[in-house]
């Protein structure tokens, strides 16, 4: 997840100087005062600022670059400058985004939050999410099968077991169930609605949750399964709807209201949730 916010090139003093931004969204160690400290790469030196009346650790490195980049990513901030720019000159430049850097510090905590609750941990007792609920893993020697047993799904394999043989067992059993859980409600659409593709599969998409052709088939990302019933109704409405408009227009939108009405909360709550969360 990225986002941008350039400048022109930058001369050498006494110009005044331009600043270029590239700002994937972060996570940012925060601290109290203080000068560099440990932690910084090879090459940079740790730093504090007070942004918006947060404390913020960020890396400061020098190099031979004409304008001042900032990079935030899993390991913090990042900021590289020219060797001849002050400190105090490159601390500006960041209280001149300071709103925007904490804006989108925002939404990436939020963002991490939702891939933890989903980010399945391969072993014994760990959750799972199946349709919304909450399902707790156990590896049970004794089960023949993976099977769910109220609130609990058990897993047959060994104590011993690898946590990548877990996954697959697990993984095998979502997929079926999704295969089981989206025939289901394709058949329900086409008894109410009289939309039915003309054929359907299974998608491991790292970048979509379904897919429409041109041909009148659709795919439907099997990690949909993790999710509520109300959201993968929503977006098999999206996918048959492609059916009749191969586009995102006006009447687009009329047809998926047409098949679900509460498109545009469950819409809202699936963009909280990119694709990229449940890459498992």
């Amino acid at each position: 997840m990225t986002v941008r916010s350039t400048g022109a090139k930058r001369a050498p003093p006494p110009v005044e100087p331009a600043r270029q931004l590239s700002l994937p969204l972060f996570d940012p160690l925060h601290a109290p005062p203080g000068a560099s400290g440990p932690g910084a790469s090879s090459g940079g030196s740790m730093r504090v600022a007070r942004l918006c009346e947060h404390w913020l650790r960020y890396e400061l490195r020098r190099s031979r670059r004409r304008t001042i980049g900032f990079v935030i990513d899993e390991r913090g901030l990042r900021v590289t400058a020219p060797r001849w720019i002050p400190v105090d000159e490159i601390e500006q430049a960041l209280q001149d985004k300071a709103s925007w850097i904490v804006r989108k510090l925002a939404e990436w905590r939020a963002h991490q939050a939702r891939r933890d609750r989903l980010t399945v941990r391969w072993e014994h007792g760990a959750p799972l999410r199946y349709l919304g609920q909450t399902l707790t893993l156990c590896v049970a020697h004794n089960a023949r099968r993976t099977e769910r047993e109220g609130d609990r799904l058990l897993v047959g394999l060994p104590a011993q077991a690898r946590a990548e043989q877990l996954k697959d067992r697990v993984q095998c059993w979502l997929q079926a169930r999704a295969r089981e859980v989206f025939a289901e409600r394709i058949e329900w659409f086409d008894s109410r609605h009289g939309f039915r593709p003309r054929r359907w599969s299974l998608s491991s998409a790292r970048t979509r949750w379904g897919s429409c052709s041109a041909d009148g088939s659709i795919r439907l990302n099997w990690r949909l399964v993790h999710f509520p019933p109300e959201i993968v109704d929503y977006v098999i409405a999206h996918e048959l709807a492609h059916l009749r408009e191969l586009n995102h227009g006006a009447r687009f939108w009329q047809i998926v209201g047409d098949l679900f009405p509460d498109y545009e909360r469950a819409r809202a709550w699936l963009r909280d949730f990119p694709e990229d969360t449940v890459s498992h």
